[in-house]
Parts: structure tokens; sequence; C-alpha cells
């Protein structure tokens, strides 16, 4: 049972080594996705705002963007009050399904960015690339599948190498390199285990819900191009987001989803004051009609049932920032371990078969020699 459990172990690291390398190399990256940006980016991610300046009105910062893109619509609104970052705005170029991404000053209305496709900067292709290997739904499938053997390699490696807890920290720096390396790949593997198996299940989750979402919602007929705004005229998105401040106590939106589909309404995504480290920043919402513009569902976090507030953790475990700085330092190094993992890996592989050529070689010599 061993030998077969460590045979598939090999098999399947050896399978989706290219795409797990990616994913551990993106994913560490894009744990500080948001400083990286910063960094690189200041005119567009950096406002500066003192403590009491209010911000612009949601409508005067969405007609401005769409003042500048005519053609173009609204399908998302990534909203901060923090004084430092800006907003972000997500648009859909009428008739395709092609979505872009604007930076504005929401102290100021001042546009920061041009409309850029959703790759087009370095972290944003990073994201893409991690999530889908730029293939869109098929690479959402290799990621899926990627995720799946990255959850049968932690659980059969923590089985294989159960125990080496005994001697987790007694490492043979002195022994040969084939001994060296196994320690070193058990030693890593153990103890990494625990948070790539939580990146590998909340992953594969996320790949797996967004192909359901494509196949139920497009599957049919395809894909729903917005031509024209699907909501009233009469609409006031500043007006929705102080209301749905009313509607939940502490509520502060994080999101608004525009209605891009005919069967969506409006609805903000947002943060509330919670004891729960894990409650994300989307994680209430706030929906209403987008003709009407009455309410038509609230749900505060703290008010949920447990599959809820479960699926809601994802966010903050897979990324890591649930602690702070060093639970983001912890998953950023863990999520580089398949690199080392990969690489000891094969390693070892590479020395057992060349051990068993050289064992086959052996034994036709020593035959040979019997049969002279």
């Amino acid at each position: 049972m061993r030998k077969t459990l460590f045979k598939w172990h090999s098999y399947g690291a050896l399978i989706a080594m290219l795409p797990l390398l990616i994913i551990s190399i993106t994913g560490s990256i894009l744990v500080f996705k948001v400083e990286i940006d910063s960094l690189l980016r200041p005119a567009h991610m950096v406002v500066e705002a003192d403590n009491t300046t209010e911000r612009v009105s949601l409508d005067t910062l969405m007609q401005t963007t769409l003042d500048a893109n005519p053609e173009y619509e609204l399908g998302g609104w990534e909203l901060f009050d923090d004084k430092q970052r800006s907003d972000a705005g997500y648009l859909i170029k009428r008739g395709t399904e092609d979505w872009e991404k604007i930076y504005i000053n929401q102290y100021t209305g001042e546009l920061l960015s041009q409309s850029q496709p959703m790759g087009h900067y370095i972290t944003d292709w990073l994201l893409e690339l991690h999530y889908t290997f730029l293939l869109e739904v098929k690479g959402a499938w290799v990621g899926f599948a990627a995720a799946l053997i990255m959850l049968f390699l932690g659980i059969s490696g923590i089985i294989l190498y159960r125990r080496f807890w005994a001697k987790l920290f007694t490492m043979r720096i002195k022994a040969v390199r084939r001994i060296l390396f196994s320690d070193i790949h058990k030693f890593i593997g153990i103890l990494s285990s625990p948070i790539l198996l939580i990146m590998a299940f909340t992953g594969g989750y996320w790949n797996i819900a967004g192909i359901l979402h494509e196949i139920n919602e497009h599957g049919d007929s395809g894909h729903v191009y917005i031509t024209a705004p699907l909501h009233s005229p009469d609409i006031s998105f500043e007006t929705l987001r102080i209301q749905s401040s009313k509607e939940i106590p502490t509520y502060q939106a994080g999101y608004l989803a525009m209605p891009h589909e005919p069967d969506r309404n409006i609805t903000f995504y947002g943060a509330v004051e919670t004891n729960n480290p894990l409650n994300s920043e989307y994680s209430s919402i706030v929906s209403f009609d987008k003709t009407s513009g009455d309410l038509v569902q609230k749900q505060d976090i703290r008010d949920a049932g447990f599959l809820m507030v479960f699926l809601d953790s994802f966010r903050k475990l897979h990324f890591g920032y649930f602690g702070g700085l060093i639970t983001r330092i912890i998953w950023c190094v863990v999520g580089l371990m398949p690199v080392i993992l990969g690489f000891t890996g094969l390693y070892l592989y590479w020395s057992r078969r060349q051990q068993k050529v050289i064992a086959k070689r052996t034994r036709v010599a020593i035959d040979s020699q019997s049969a002279a």
C-alpha cells in the first residue's frame, strides 16, 4: 500500500509540476499585489486626502468615467475611503465581453489613468496567469486539476512521511546529496503542508465555482453582451451606497457590482465590524432592484449560517492577510515551497531512476558472466 501511494505521489508531482510552479511563484508575488502596484504605479494607486475630506458623489465619479469612455458601460466599482488608495472602475465595452479597468481619485473626481484591459498591468497579468494560465475557462480547469493534485500530494506526503515528525529537526546536513535532498523534501513538505493544503483547497474551490458559473450562466445561450445600461436612469448609486450603510450596522461598502446581465440587480459587497478575523472585506451584502432602487436583499455576515461564513473565510485564508503583515509574509514564503519541493522531488526521482538503471546493468553483467 505504501509503495503504491509513493508511486502515485511521484507521478502526481511530475504531472502537475509545471502548473504548480506557476501557481506557486505567481501566488507568492500576488500576496503583496497592492504594495507592488503602489510602488510601480503610485500615480494610479495612491491618493492623498485629509481625514476630514469627503468622497465625491459616486454618481459624479461614475459619470466622469463614462464620459471619458463613451463606448463602455460600467460593470463594477471598487470603493475605498482610507484617504490613501484610489477607487477603481471596471468597464465593459458595449457588444463584447471585454473588461477594462480605470483608476480615479475619489476625493477630487480626477481620472488617474486611462482605461486598460484587465491583464494590461504586470500584477493583473500575473493574476490571470495564476488563476487561468491565460486560457480563460480552459485554464481554470487546468488550475482546478492542479489544485486537486496538490491536495493529493499534501495528504499523501503526510501519510508517507508521518514518522518524520520524530526527526523533524534532525536534518542530516553532512549526508550524501540524495539523503540530504530527501531530508529537505520531507522537512519542507511536512512543515508547509497545512498551509499548502489550505491554499490548494480554497484555490480549487474558486476555480470550480468560476467554471460552474460559466456553465450555468452562459452554457446554453452564450454571453449576453451589454449594449446599454440595464438599470433605471433615475437610480442614484450614491444614495444607494449611503442607504446600504444604514441597512446593516457598521457596514461599509467595498465593491459595487453593476447589473451587467439581465438577471442581476445592484449589489454592494462590504465589511462590518466583527470579532471573526476571517470575515472578509466583502462578507456582507446589500442588494437593490435595478429598476426601482428598492431594497431586495441584505445579508449580515454576523448573522449568516456556517456555510456562508466558511466560504467567505476562503479569501483571507488563501492570501493569508487575516493576521496582518506577519501572516502575509508566512503565506508568501510558504507559497514558494512547491518550488523547492519540485526541485528536490525531481532530483530524488532522477536519482532513483539512475539507481535502477545501474542495478539493471549490474544484473545483466552478472548474468552474462554466469552464462559464460
